[in-house]
């Protein structure tokens, strides 16, 4: 195990990162890198999976290895560790023979701290001999999702990376993925022979993306409306076909927009072309199929438009979690139809394998999805086990009270669970069933003339046409709004339907479910107003945007490697007047520091004054904290206040809005600041004196060892108090 300093580790971060504080579970999977531990770290888009490995790196002996799936990822990662002054480098088939000599010269001179490369390379002869004559420090492999067969982007050559830990058996690996439920996590562990490994999973949420699903309908108008709320800001829009990518991207641009197209149809020069277009901010709307997405690490991403309904919730959550991975607010539209549930359908084809009846059975999911009345951030996070803490999320459609529901929701269902009741009763003798499927059901409801329906008799139903006037499609959804609020009951083999015990409390009023009103196009909702966005300029949020851009188009990188979105936004609000008040702006390190600073302050100072607005809006503490010191931020500092009073962990999340787990690492240096030798009041006495015992037992280094001497009774989190308490 490697013995690391607490300090260190937020030195860093702020030396190079310029950040105060770590992310959820960030910490955590710093920590397993740290104490030679492999690890599963899932996080979603955003949530800071690649400092999760780049932190560690840069605190221990040797080089660090990253396995990356794409050039384009890698190159990117690369650009932005450079920019922060880290020694990065990366080894692939862009380079010419000369940048592949001189890598390996830096290599085996020990001057690259991070190197990336892609799976196929590393299970080389050639290049695992290099690394068995060099210090490495750790494996880490993105994108691990693609190494399951679960997983939404299997990628067959990462199959290949199961020999490591024989090849490398004193080295620890850590693997790290945006999407991957239980399954895919179990699988990723299996294939790469992981060690007792530590598996992390960050909330799938993403707070900051607003979620709207519409039915599809004049779909052009309906993704100019959502355009014209992004003007100037970067958007990504999803086709499902290749010819719908072309056809809209070619209208976009006949209306007046700036987009490119990407997909597996055009050739390889022309989509690096269009994608590093998009990246470096010369275009503003890439459109494109699925093709599109893992190798972009484009932060500023304000809107992505689906005009088609995805395969899959993973595919879903992948793919809008390329908006606001600066954590800023986005919008994502899903334009759908049941037409699409057909498409893919077609496009999967054998539906009776067993790839085939999975991939049917994500895509039922995504379209009870679609067409549910319930709140989306809480669909996504359930469908990967979870559960968010507030029943109204306010940043989706459902929450947000967008679509219009059923004011005779009850007649509505009571006329369907009728007729699925009189359908019973009647259908044994003449059908030899005692239960029928939806688009049966759907088409008495509607009066259909069907030759099984008049033979069955099913036409001199008091329920036949009861509908009539609804059409068949509406009657669809609401069957199954009616089957995912449980009040009907779906066969799983047979695909049958049948009125639940719930069900039958509606026949009785005392159950009324929510409906959505017949499909029409409804008035597309103005831009929402951002409260986060109070007391920054946007003048000067715009003129630093410009600056961005300048800057970046000289050195040949993307914008967002210079500053994101996050950072402009925060210097657009403190607005500093000088070096020591522009170190505090989020997102500013020292490399960065030093190369912008002089510029960007003299354009803060310049607009502020041109404009008569004042500078220094959120100072920095009277005690000017420079970059060697350990960095407290208000937040962190406003929980030690909330520690001394005797708060309880819950008290305190809440009052400094930060998850508990967060909360745990802010008490355990609260202890150590201290000095406290007694964890009261957030650990009892029993408790603490069982940990204590576990300690002697078994010693303080590691928390497992005392956790697993407890036979896994007291949670982690209690260790680490009473462990800070008492070494």
């Amino acid at each position: 195990m490697i013995n690391y300093d607490n300090d260190l580790l937020y030195r860093v971060l702020r030396q190079y990162w310029g950040y105060d504080e770590f992310l959820t579970w960030q910490k955590e999977a710093v920590e397993c890198v740290l104490t030679c531990r492999d690890s599963v770290t899932v996080l979603p888009t955003g949530g800071g999976k690649s400092l999760c490995f780049q932190l560690p790196a840069m605190c221990i002996p040797g080089m660090a290895l990253v396995v990356s799936p794409l050039i384009s990822l890698m190159k990117d990662q690369v650009d932005s560790l450079k920019d922060a002054g880290i020694p990065a480098a990366f080894i692939n088939s862009s380079m010419s023979s000369a940048e592949h000599y001189s890598c390996l010269s830096d290599i085996r001179q020990n001057k690259i701290k991070i190197l990336y490369i892609a799976p196929e390379r590393l299970v080389m002869n050639s290049f695992i001999e290099l690394l068995k004559a060099i210090k490495l420090s750790f494996i880490a492999i993105d994108e691990a999702h693609c190494i399951s067969m679960w997983g939404h982007d299997f990628r067959p050559e990462y199959r290949q990376l199961k020999g490591l830990k024989n090849v490398f058996p004193n080295i620890n690996i850590h693997s790290y993925t945006a999407t991957a439920t239980e399954l895919v996590c179990q699988d990723i562990c299996k294939e790469l022979q992981l060690t007792a490994p530590m598996i992390l999973t960050g909330s799938f949420d993403r707070p900051n993306l607003v979620y709207r699903v519409k039915h599809r309908d004049n779909v052009f108008n309906q993704i100019c409306s959502v355009i014209a709320n992004h003007k100037t800001e970067s958007g990504i829009i999803y086709c499902i076909r290749r010819t719908d990518v072309d056809n809209l991207c070619s209208r976009l641009n006949q209306k007046g927009y700036n987009a490119l197209a990407y997909h597996a149809g055009i050739s390889d020069q022309d989509r690096k072309k269009n994608q590093e277009a998009f990246i470096n901010d010369r275009v503003d709307i890439i459109v494109a199929t699925v093709a599109f997405g893992m190798g972009i690490n484009k932060s500023n991403v304000r809107y992505v438009i689906h005009a088609g309904m995805p395969k899959s919730l993973e595919h879903y959550q992948q793919e809008t979690g390329r908006a606001g991975r600066d954590g800023l607010e986005s919008e994502c539209c899903l334009f759908f139809t049941y037409s699409d549930l057909m498409t893919w359908q077609k496009i999967i084809g054998d539906l009776d394998s067993e790839a085939g009846k999975i991939a049917s059975k994500k895509l039922k999911e995504m379209y009870d999805f679609c067409i549910s009345t319930s709140c989306r951030h809480q669909a996504i996070v359930s469908y990967f086990s979870q559960k968010l803490d507030t029943q109204s999320c306010g940043a989706c459609d459902i929450c947000l009270e967008e679509p219009e529901l059923m004011e005779d929701a009850l007649v509505i269902a009571q006329k369907i669970i009728s007729c699925i009741v009189r359908l019973k009763n009647s259908g044994r003798e003449a059908m030899g069933a005692s239960s029928f499927g939806s688009a049966y059901i759907g088409r008495v409801l509607t009066g259909s003339k069907d030759q099984r329906i008049l033979q069955a008799g099913h036409d001199r139903l008091s329920t036949w046409g009861i509908l009539a006037s609804e059409g068949k499609q509406n009657i669809r959804i609401w069957i199954e709004q009616l089957v995912l609020q449980e009040y009907l009951k779906r066969d799983d083999e047979y695909k049958t339907i049948s009125v639940s015990e719930k069900g039958w409390g509606v026949i009785k009023n005392n159950e009324t479910p929510r409906l959505t009103k017949s499909l029409q196009i409804h008035p597309e909702q103005p831009k929402p107003q951002l409260t986060a966005w109070e007391g920054v300029d946007n003048g000067l949020f715009n003129a630093l945007r410009i600056l961005r851009k300048n800057l970046a188009e000289k050195q040949n990188v993307p914008a967002y490697i210079v500053f994101s979105d996050a950072s402009l936004k925060d210097m657009a609000l403190r607005r500093p007047s000088n070096l020591n008040e522009f170190l505090h702006v989020t997102g500013v390190g020292q490399k960065k520091w030093e190369t912008y600073g002089d510029t960007f302050v003299k354009t803060i100072v310049d607009y502020c004054t041109a404009n008569s607005i004042g500078m220094d809006t959120m100072p920095a503490p009277v005690v000017i904290r420079q970059v060697k010191d350990s960095p407290l931020s208000a937040v962190k500092l406003h929980a030690f206040e909330l520690f001394s009073q005797g708060c309880t962990i819950d008290e305190v999340a809440t009052k400094v809005c930060r998850a508990t787990s967060t909360v745990f690492g802010y008490l355990e240096e609260y202890i150590q600041q201290e000095k406290l030798t007694h964890p009261a009041p957030w650990v009892d006495d029993k408790t603490f004196m069982l940990v204590l015992k576990a300690m002697d037992e078994v010693g303080a280094d590691r928390l497992k060892p005392i956790f697993d001497s407890l036979n896994g009774e007291i949670p982690y989190d209690l260790i680490r108090i009473s462990r800070a308490c008492a070494i």
